[in-house]
């Protein structure tokens, strides 16, 4: 059993509670700046090391393994990891929130980022949707995960552009993990394998049917028939997020 570690986009991994593989494996680049709630979460040098999701234009939603004690940046808007393209909107933290994250059993597995200002939306710059309460639950629905992960099982080198990959959701995760799987997981993955997130993608988005359905989390290997990546289920943790825009 082995989580996913966040990567620096040097390939270098660092160590933080709970660290989980971070993943996009058999994916594509995708059209630049067509995942417009897609952020990267960055170090005070300017590394990748995981993704996150707009949800308001001051708000922010990640893994609670994604967590880091020393500086954090949210950047939105951002491609290519390694040319600044003119359009990325930099943001430093305000205030974080992780939601009863258990460690030990990834159980919500979610972080909540407040930026020092609200992003400038545009054209390269939306909020993503979020489920409703009479969203139908997912039964092998096709979603989309996306971010800069390593793009080969075992690798350490992160993609230097946005990518994406199509997975359907898995029902009978529980099976697979051995009772693992909690009321706030989803399991989503191909049953071929050869399709997954993987390091370096912990804490971007899955989203179904154009709505954020999950947040990488977890899983063993990446890419494995076997093993379908792990997300905390956004459903579940919906009730802490609406309070929060207030603050």
């Amino acid at each position: 059993f082995s989580p996913h570690e966040p990567l620096l986009s040097s390939g270098a991994a660092i160590t933080a509670p709970g660290s989980l593989d971070s993943r996009i494996i058999g994916g594509q680049e995708v059209q630049p700046y067509s995942i417009k709630y897609q952020a990267s979460l960055q170090t005070e040098k300017g590394e990748h090391y995981c993704g996150g999701t707009l949800v308001d234009k001051e708000w922010v939603v990640s893994a609670a393994h994604c967590w880091r004690p020393h500086l954090m940046i949210v950047v939105l808007s951002e491609h290519s990891l390694r040319e600044t393209e003119g359009f990325e909107q930099i943001f430093g933290v305000s205030k974080i929130y992780v939601h009863n994250y258990n460690y030990k059993t990834f159980n919500n597995d979610i972080m909540i980022i407040k930026v020092y200002r609200p992003a400038m939306l545009n054209a390269y710059v939306q909020p993503v949707k979020l489920p409703g309460e009479n969203i139908p639950q997912l039964r092998g629905d096709v979603c989309t995960v996306s971010g800069w992960g390593v793009t080969q099982p075992y690798s350490y080198v992160l993609s230097p552009v946005l990518r994406a990959v199509d997975v359907k959701e898995i029902s009978m995760c529980s099976w697979y993990y051995w009772g693992r799987i909690t009321e706030n997981m989803i399991c989503a993955g191909s049953p071929y394998g050869g399709k997954d997130s993987c390091q370096g993608d912990s804490g971007g988005p899955l989203v179904c049917n154009g709505n954020f359905e999950g947040i990488v989390s977890w899983g063993i290997s990446c890419a494995n028939p076997y093993y379908p990546g792990v997300y905390t289920k956004i459903f579940y943790n919906i009730l802490a997020l609406f309070p929060l825009f207030s603050l």
